[in-house]
């Protein structure tokens, strides 16, 4: 059964292949919010109605209300962005189209505070590449 081990040694380098592209969106959005650019964040999602984002108690509906709510947020004034990090990333590539991120994010902001969170995000493969399709973060309690 040697091709059966060839076929499941190329769907195993392909999977990797596809981590890595999913993991190198987190990279660029983490890059990207870390220069002030919420434009280029927001480039990893999908830019689409369609999009759906849940936090805390909220659902988002569309790449336009979570782009106004990342504003809102972070952008407005008042307001930083701090610098993002994001750790624990785990990615699971289901097909040749879709895969999932589960991992933790922290904000350091100025003023000393570290916000911090967990999160799990659906990706779908696009001829542009993968974006996020569904985001649903968590944030810790204050302490």
């Amino acid at each position: 059964m040697p091709s059966a081990n060839k076929t499941q040694a190329q769907d195993e380098g392909s999977y990797s292949n596809e981590k890595r592209a999913i993991e190198r969106v987190l990279r660029d959005q983490q890059k990207a919010w870390n220069r002030h650019d919420l434009e280029g964040f927001m480039a990893g999602y999908w830019n689409s109605p369609d999009l759906t984002f849940f936090s805390g108690a909220e659902e988002r509906d569309g790449w336009q209300a979570t782009l106004e709510r990342y504003m809102a947020a972070y952008a407005s004034p008042g307001r930083s962005m701090g610098e993002l990090q994001f750790s624990d990333l785990r990615v699971e590539v289901m097909g040749q189209r879709c895969g999932y991120v589960r991992g933790a994010w922290k904000l350091t902001m100025p003023d000393g505070k570290a916000p911090h969170g967990l999160f799990t995000l659906v990706f779908q493969k696009f001829p542009q590449g993968w974006k996020i399709v569904h985001d649903h973060t968590s944030a810790a309690s204050p302490a």
